[in-house]
């Protein structure tokens, strides 16, 4: 039998290191060519490293989700190469400043929204067409619990996702009479370099590694997965 995601092209933002890293990594074992995103040029290596080890075969794509034209010109390559785009994972994130609303300075602010809302939104602009083109475009977006209870000092994080959320549900009810299905995915307390960030006095061995959450990402992307509109929470029971 040949793996699930074979010959599927499979796009992830933020994957040189955590949740998105070992996302990539996931989809590569089920058979997905991953077009893999990110700032860090030596972490895309040690991804294309590891997708090479189990036999895949990964596209490294150097880029700040902040170049919008950038975005374009990735979105032309595609229809170029493969005429679409069958995954579509919108990893990247960035914490921001912890710290009263009133505090928060205002480049801060924007560059919270820029990549946790904005980018996600230029992504779909510029990959929709190429999802649709999919027999089973599917898109999953990675959020955060915090949505759902709000705390003091995380004002643009909880907002940006908040955003997200909303974002990504409209794309869901835009596309459900198409094969394109949009989800979103809480992955819960994760053993990553932001959530160590965020909680520096938590110990990381007491949190779930971020492979087990790739491997529930990876379910939401396959072909006879229906679904849309949903946010699913994973905790790691």
């Amino acid at each position: 039998m040949p793996p699930p995601l074979a010959d599927r092209i499979a796009l992830v933002t933020g994957a040189s290191r955590g949740i998105g890293h070992a996302t990539a990594l996931a989809l590569a074992r089920a058979g997905a060519h991953v077009v893999a995103i990110a700032r860090t040029v030596g972490g895309l290596e040690e991804l294309d490293d590891a997708i090479r080890a189990i036999g895949g075969a990964a596209t490294l794509v150097p880029l700040d989700l902040r170049d919008t034209p950038g975005i374009a010109r990735l979105a032309a390559a595609l229809n170029e190469r493969y005429r679409r785009l069958d995954v579509l994972i919108g990893n990247a994130g960035i914490l921001g400043p912890l710290s009263p609303l009133g505090h928060v300075e205002p480049k801060a602010w924007d560059d919270v929204l820029a990549i946790n809302v904005t980018a996600n939104w230029h992504l779909i602009r510029f990959m929709d067409p190429l999802l649709r083109q999919s027999g089973a475009g599917r898109a999953v977006f990675v959020t955060s619990g915090i949505t759902a209870h709000p705390r003091a000092y995380w004002g643009p994080y909880a907002v940006s996702k908040a955003a997200l959320e909303a974002l990504a549900r409209t794309y869901a009810a835009e596309t459900a009479s198409t094969h394109v299905r949009v989800n979103l995915f809480n992955p819960g307390a994760t053993r990553t370099r932001m959530r160590a960030t965020a909680m520096p006095g938590e110990d990381p061995m007491a949190l779930k590694t971020a492979e087990p959450v790739a491997e529930k990402i990876v379910e939401l992307c396959l072909p006879d997965f229906q679904e849309t509109g949903k946010l699913y929470d994973y905790r790691g029971d």
